[in-house]
């Protein structure tokens, strides 16, 4: 991409997407094109075609979707496969038709099976059943990637797919009803402490082995590939190291400072007992995030105090 290019950061508003911007305008692209989901809902077919017709970008990051964490989507599945179905649709396609020299789509871990060798290889895609508790999402996501290799076969168009693992960081969601594991549990801990709380409950058992990535970094890694990768197969982005949701509580609780115990619900969902996801072909490439989870975990609740504890998102979605 040259200084100049015109990107659209599709979702800028969200986790990723506000990521992707600050790492934008860091290394010097300044040519942005933003519209919040109040100025253009890519759910809507004919807005995001008259969207792409009018601006034309060049480049397209596509970090737009409807995300949750294990409650909401069990609670909603129909919500999470209409509306990022939709948005995958109209983005890609408005893209290809506007002239739009690259696009880079990003995916999800949960593509993979549920019991997939560890760590999770790119070729395990497809290989075995998904996890139950997010197969609607997981399934949209599939969708998504394939419509870019489709295109990409097609039409000779520069579609590239990420596949990035755990997220976490500034601008998370940290609403409670529908957010992450790590957000979650930042945003308990903080409150016990306000409260004087003797305990935190922490859903399931605390077996499940989870990897985390700084969203920041996950950023990184999407301007270096749209720079230096163009190929039709998927790319998974990670650290390469796992922990336990208990191992992870007790990073959490200690950097918010909170002195009380811990205990486990385990009649909650644990989902998916690993998902550590291989790295091998990234490293590769040339790239390794940079953020230890002890830093990532400092700057996130830091920036978590700066906000005030509020409600990031209601519905979890980042459009």
């Amino acid at each position: 991409m040259t200084p100049e290019a015109k990107i659209y950061v599709a979702g800028h508003k969200g986790l990723v997407g506000s990521a992707i911007t600050r790492a934008l305008h860091k290394a010097g692209y300044h040519n942005l094109v933003e519209r919040s989901i109040s100025e253009l809902d890519l759910c809507d077919a004919q807005a995001t075609t008259r969207f792409f017709e009018a601006e034309r970008p060049d480049y397209v990051f596509l970090a737009a979707a409807k995300v949750g964490g294990i409650l909401a989507n069990r609670d909603f599945p129909a919500d999470f496969i209409r509306d990022n179905l939709a948005i995958e649709i109209n983005v890609i396609d408005g893209a290809y038709r506007a002239g739009t020299k690259k696009l880079l789509f990003l995916g999800s871990s949960c593509i993979y099976p549920k019991l997939a060798p560890q760590p999770i290889k790119e070729e395990y895609l497809l290989s075995g059943y998904l996890e139950p508790t997010n197969d609607a999402y997981a399934i949209a996501k599939i969708a998504g990637l394939k419509m870019c290799q489709s295109y990409r076969r097609q039409y000779g168009w520069s579609a590239i797919s990420l596949m990035p693992t755990n997220l976490y960081g500034i601008g998370d969601n940290f609403d409670l009803a529908n957010s992450h594991v790590l957000p979650a549990l930042m945003r308990k801990f903080h409150e016990a402490k306000l409260s004087g709380a003797k305990e935190v409950v922490v859903w399931g058992s605390g077996k499940p082995l989870r990897e985390f990535l700084f969203a920041d970094d996950l950023a990184d890694a999407a301007l270096f590939l749209m720079n230096h990768y163009d190929d039709d197969e998927i790319v998974n982005v990670g650290v390469g190291v796992d922990l336990t949701i208990a191992e992870l509580a007790a990073k959490v609780k200690e950097v918010v400072g909170f002195q009380g115990e811990l205990v486990y619900d385990a009649s909650k969902p644990d989902g998916t007992p690993r998902k550590l996801l291989d790295v091998s072909k990234l490293t590769g490439l040339g790239w390794v995030a940079p953020t230890s989870l002890d830093e990532g975990l400092r700057r996130t609740y830091e920036w978590f105090l700066s906000q005030g504890v509020t409600d990031r998102q209601p519905a979890g979605t980042s459009h």
